[in-house]
Order: C-alpha cells, then sequence, then structure tokens
C-alpha cells in the first residue's frame, strides 16, 4: 500500500493521535515520529523507510531505530536498533555519518540530530548554582 493512501486512512483517526482543543496541529505519540507532529511528513507508521530516536536503556546515549525496506511486509523483523553511547559530539557526528551512509530519508537528518541533542542533554546532570551569602551590612545610624 502507498503511503499517500496509508495517510489518507489513518491521517485523522489512529491510536497515537493526540487532538487538543485550541491548537492546531494535532500532536502524534509514536516511536517513529521525529517531532510528534501529526504530519505525512514525519509519521513512521505510513513510510517504509522512516527514522526514530530514543533514549538509551540506560540513559547513557541515546538509541536509533530505523526501518528496513526490504522487510516493510514484516514489522517484527524490519525494525533495526542501533546505541550510540560514545559522548555527545562523537555520538552525534556517529549518527550523521549512519543516516548519511545508509541513504535514510535526508529530510529526517536534521529532525533526527535535533532529537538525538535533546535527548543527550536531558540527560545532563543538574547543577544547582549555589547563592553565595554575603555579611548584611549595618545601617549608619
Amino acid at each position: 500500500m502507498s503511503a499517500d493512501l496509508s495517510w489518507m486512512i489513518i491521517r485523522n483517526s489512529n491510536a497515537f493521535l493526540s487532538k487538543k482543543t485550541n491548537i492546531k496541529k494535532p500532536f502524534s505519540k509514536e516511536p517513529m515520529n521525529l517531532t510528534n507532529l501529526a504530519s505525512k511528513r514525519y509519521n513512521g507508521l505510513v513510510h517504509d523507510n522512516s527514522i526514530g530516536v530514543e533514549s538509551a536503556p540506560n540513559n547513557k546515549g541515546f538509541t536509533v531505530i530505523t526501518k528496513k525496506r526490504k522487510l516493510a511486509n514484516k514489522p517484527g523483523k524490519s525494525l533495526v536498533k542501533v546505541n550510540f553511547t560514545s559522548g555527545p559530539r562523537r555520538s552525534l557526528f556517529k549518527l550523521r555519518k549512519y543516516l548519511l551512509g545508509n541513504s535514510y530519508r535526508k529530510d529526517l537528518i536534521q529532525a533526527s540530530l535535533r532529537r538525538a541533542s535533546a535527548i543527550l542533554e536531558s540527560q545532563k546532570r543538574a547543577t544547582l548554582a549555589l547563592k553565595k551569602l554575603g555579611k548584611s551590612k549595618k545601617p549608619d545610624a
């Protein structure tokens, strides 16, 4: 089935769709959607060649999930997971190289890098800025 026909069938009703009042564009909660927007371009259900980025199991790095085009009729075997845990800069460089080398959709590369960067940023350790307490000046009387 073509991506256009699949999108026409599922665009207004699917399990991952999240519609809210006073919001123009509905959101999508599917794992292969990089921007979480319900649009044909970013939908991972309708495309044979899509990308998903999620946090690694141990919260160190991220995992990239890709679909194999040849196994589109076998959904259980079509997903490939690759972990990137070698530091933020190197992992983002490797992700870009991996996606370009495997000829994945070029329009999703920037979105996948942004999502991976946001995941890495969320895994940073929180530091509290301590306020220095100074001596209070006594008013001159």
